[in-house]
């Protein structure tokens, strides 16, 4: 098997799955719902120090506060390098994590076959994502983000593109709209998108035509090229196909949803990203929070007596740090936190997996000299540089905006604006952060958890593991007592993947994440693995020496 194919990523998950399991003392419990809680750029210094600030906002010194994911039983590692490059990146990062898959960098929804930019490479290495196996199980499926809906992470939920970057049409090269589609298009148009019950986001500018006014900022317009109203288009498409939708775009008509009247909601609530936590007007014509738009998303989603899978993105987190700007980056943070606490008590864990992760780390450190217990975590050490004397902050960064000689110490301030827009000192100048290149957390919470998400693993084995707690994908008849991992499994069918569709899109960006400011979608079934792989593995099948998960 090529390592550029899909089947090497999914091959090395089953044999990861197969560790674990062997330790399991009973497999059958399976989650009927399942919650991914995405932190974009949240590595472990920052989960830290917004444990400590959370803590000490609530007037306690914080180093002793839990975060809700601290209690989650089940805590593991990730690898999230990408198929090309060491540093991982967010939509390459994402495909790992939705699609199971390692890919390469800038891509999403394709596996290491697509190359960046080139429309023609994608037709042949899309990947299905978990919506694409929650929808196969007749689960209803939801994305909840803070970023715009067609950005790099949520993108891999719905999208193959070869470049990130290609949110509408205007960002596609001309020569390869026939043939590629941009990601918005994808979302409303292909599966598994135009299925998806709940969309809940940013990024309006994506959906609407050139000719077109925000309804917010009324003196921007649409970036589409090709006269499209996508937002139209959506609500016309759930009208003709007898679906009860709705669409809103801010946080009144948000709270005006009765769930009970429908079963698709499409939420655009700004311009591009949403405002973050510290900067959002809560008033009825401002942005709902992450919490806000969970809740509205399980209303929903609960509905379904077979389920559901729900993704929410504290997506601002990762754009802050690539300011240097810790504030928001930890408030953002905890922000997420919030949601999560929401969605934690509307469902019942012994029946929902609940996992929490990042997509990839930052270059945020964290660190002192004998800095006394309940230190104010955003503030100077309480001892100065024994080199040169003069102060440095415990947050810093490896790179970024924050570089400068002398060093940039946040001073003591007198607003909450200023406090806020404090930029902690970096090593390297750098327009921009850099992501950060170690592991990142994985929490679990729910059926089989303690099992599945332990020890250090690619990122890429995720989304398999949900698959086999929640009976998805390959996985699907495990729940009817069809285990690959308990008996022995039936041959696979060597017959050559289906194609579905084409689409892409995203902006273009300065820092991988954050600066984008503004592709092909095409979807193979990954239910079959292709004809040379029956060729060289059916030997090792019959041999016991490879099993297949029942398909």
């Amino acid at each position: 098997i090529l390592v550029s194919d899909h089947e090497y990523w999914y091959e090395q998950a089953r044999i990861a799955l197969r560790k674990r399991l062997q330790y399991a003392t009973d497999r059958k419990p399976h989650a009927k719902n399942v919650i991914l809680f995405v932190g974009d750029g949240m590595g472990v210094s920052t989960a830290t120090a917004a444990r400590i600030l959370r803590g000490q906002r609530l007037g306690k010194r914080g180093e002793e506060h839990e975060l809700a994911w601290d209690t989650f039983p089940a805590v593991a590692l990730a690898k999230t390098y990408n198929m090309d490059v060491q540093i991982g990146e967010s939509s390459a990062c994402a495909t790992a994590l939705m699609c199971g898959v390692k890919s390469n960098f800038e891509t999403v929804g394709l596996d290491a076959r697509g190359r960046f930019e080139n429309c023609f490479s994608s037709f042949s290495s899309r990947v299905a994502s978990l919506i694409d196996w929650a929808q196969e199980s007749g689960k209803s499926t939801g994305i909840v983000t803070n970023t715009r809906i067609t950005h790099a992470t949520p993108a891999a939920l719905y999208g193959h593109s070869p470049s990130r970057y290609w949110e509408d049409d205007s960002k596609v090269p001309p020569a390869a709209r026939k043939s590629c589609k941009d990601l918005a298009r994808q979302l409303i148009e292909n599966d598994p998108g135009r299925n998806i019950n709940v969309i809940l986001g940013g990024g309006r500018r994506h959906w609407l035509p050139k000719v077109a006014n925000d309804p917010e900022l009324t003196k921007e317009e649409g970036r589409r090229l090709d006269g499209r109203n996508l937002i139209d288009d959506w609500v016309r498409d759930k009208k003709k196909r007898g679906l009860k939708g709705e669409y809103v775009w801010n946080k009144g008509q948000l709270d005006k949803v009765d769930p009970n009247q429908i079963d698709h909601l499409l939420g655009l609530f700004s311009y591009s990203h949403m405002d973050f936590e510290a900067d959002r007007d809560p008033g009825p014509t401002g942005d709902p929070s992450l919490a806000d738009m969970t809740r509205s998303a399980l209303s929903i989603l609960l509905k379904n007596p077979k389920g559901f899978f729900l993704f929410v993105e504290g997506g601002r987190i990762d754009h802050a740090h690539h300011y240097n700007n810790a504030y928001r980056a930890l408030d953002e943070t905890l922000a997420m936190e919030t949601a999560l606490l929401a969605a934690l008590a509307l469902v019942n864990p012994t029946e929902t997996l609940l996992v929490l992760t990042s997509d990839h780390s930052h270059v945020l450190t964290m660190g002192g000299q004998a800095t006394p217990r309940g230190h104010p975590i955003l503030g100077p050490d309480s001892k100065v540089s024994d080199v040169d004397g003069q102060p440095y902050t415990m947050i810093l960064y490896g790179n970024g905006p924050g570089f400068s000689t002398p060093r940039i110490i946040p001073i003591n301030t007198t607003t909450a604006t200023e406090d806020r827009n404090q930029i902690h000192g970096s090593a390297v100048p750098r327009q921009w952060a850099t992501h950060g290149g170690e592991d990142v957390p994985v929490y679990a919470l729910g059926p089989l958890a303690t099992t599945l998400f332990t020890g250090t693993f690619d990122q890429s084995y995720i989304p398999h593991a949900i698959a086999y707690s929640a009976c998805l994908g390959e996985h699907r008849l495990r729940c009817q007592g069809f285990d690959n991992y308990t008996a022995s499994p039936p041959a696979p069918s060597c017959v050559a993947p289906e194609v579905s569709s084409v689409s892409a899109g995203s902006p273009v960006v300065i820092a991988s994440s954050v600066m984008a400011d503004d592709g092909s979608h095409t979807k193979s079934s990954t239910s079959s693995p292709p004809a040379a792989f029956c060729l060289v593995l059916l030997p090792l099948i019959s041999s016991g020496l490879v099993f297949f998960a029942a398909t």
